[in-house]
């Protein structure tokens, strides 16, 4: 398979991925009063998932194939 026609599944399903993470029912598990390094657990989620989908994008499309 080519790398381009692998590239946009790849960023199709970190899409996905990012709706499920940024919905209701997870944002609803962070939402406590406790804290993590002195910031809200929500606000500490949802910046761990931001980051996390971001170095996943970045993984995905600078990736390169080091085979012939």
């Amino acid at each position: 398979m080519h790398r381009a026609s692998i590239t946009g599944p790849r960023l199709v399903a970190l899409f996905l991925l990012g709706c499920v993470l940024f919905n209701y029912p997870l944002l609803y598990l962070f939402n406590s009063h406790q804290t993590v390094l002195g910031i809200p657990m929500l606000y500490a989620y949802l910046f761990c998932s931001w980051l996390g989908l971001i170095a996943l994008m970045g993984l995905v499309i600078e990736r390169r194939q080091d085979k012939p």
